[in-house]
């Protein structure tokens, strides 16, 4: 059977020519860019232990005459600069790389308990109803009248507050990942509760009832697997929020310490230069992080409309 004849007998939504995910990346420029960008960013995060010739946060391996060297130019110790350094001597491109690997740690991980927390709750929920499902949504309803950030920061003072103080710098990173995993599990709970409300009812979960199946077998094998892609969607921009979440909470000084910078940590370092005239410190960090960001939400907004069926 010829190749033509194959993909005349598969589903449209089958075939690899007419993937809806294929056509709406190929007509979008804007989201090919992006998806670069995304893609040397993660690329870099990955190479960053050999992109970095300078461990930043190494007291060894800094010179103080090389502090405050412009973008591009050779410092006292003959080493070169090309994004600059700062008060202490360290190179912003190699402080960029630690920062930026910090950040997508905690943006991954944040995600990831979030998912964890929400879906799970959101299958049961909507699959079981009754007064589980009134309580959590009224936990949900109640969270959701608080910003996230405002959430994040009560659940990182609460749980620095737990902590020996001699194991807060240390638990800091486990700390922000848990309190901005805490805050942004509402948003997958009430999606999937909705998309499995409407799924109960469809004639596949019917004809699992019907032969037996349990409801832990439904909810897994049957009805988790037509609700991926919008949780895959909520995911993409929930890593960028996260990320933002993140540096916004290093930036106010409540976030990560010195000794394990991120982006937003760098951010704040570098603004308290602004004014003095070493604009780079805080430049390019701001650069990274904004590209970061903005790269993701594009590509999110992006899956959001190519998997919507309505707009197909």
């Amino acid at each position: 059977m010829t190749e033509s004849v194959k993909q005349a007998n598969l589903p449209t939504g089958w075939r690899a020519s007419d993937s809806p995910v294929k056509r709406a990346f190929a007509r979008s420029r804007l989201v090919q860019v992006a998806s670069a960008v995304l893609a040397l960013i993660v690329l870099a995060t990955l190479l960053s232990p050999w992109l970095a010739w300078q461990n930043p946060f190494d007291p060894a391996n800094l010179d103080l005459m090389d502090a405050f060297t412009p973008p591009g130019q050779q410092g006292t110790s003959g080493a070169l600069y090309a994004l600059g350094s700062d008060d202490q001597g360290r190179d912003v491109w190699s402080a960029i790389l630690h920062g930026l690997r910090m950040s997508v740690l905690v943006g991954v991980s944040a995600v990831g308990l979030s998912l964890l927390i929400g879906v799970p709750l959101g299958l049961v929920c909507g699959y079981a109803g009754g007064w589980f499902d009134t309580l959590m949504m009224r936990i949900a309803d109640v969270q959701l009248t608080f910003p996230v950030i405002l959430v994040a920061l009560l659940i990182f003072g609460i749980a620095r507050g737990l902590l020996p103080e001699g194991y807060r710098d240390d638990m800091a990173v486990f700390v922000i990942i848990i309190a901005i995993g805490l805050s942004d599990w509402v948003q997958y709970a009430r999606t999937v509760r909705g998309a499995v409300m409407v799924e109960r009812h469809k004639d596949y979960v019917l004809a699992a009832q019907l032969i037996g199946r349990s409801r832990s077998a439904i909810l897994v094998r049957h009805i988790l697997p037509n609700l991926l892609a919008p949780v895959l969607v909520i995911a993409t921009i929930s890593f960028a929020h996260a990320i933002v979440a993140e540096s916004t909470l290093s930036y106010l000084g409540v976030g990560l310490p010195p000794t394990q910078p991120s982006l937003g940590t760098l951010i704040r370092i570098g603004q308290g230069f602004l004014f003095s005239g070493e604009w780079w410190i805080l430049l390019f960090p701001s650069l990274v992080l904004l590209a970061l960001a903005l790269s993701v939400n594009l590509v999110g907004d992006w899956l959001r409309d190519a998997l919507n069926p309505k707009l197909q």
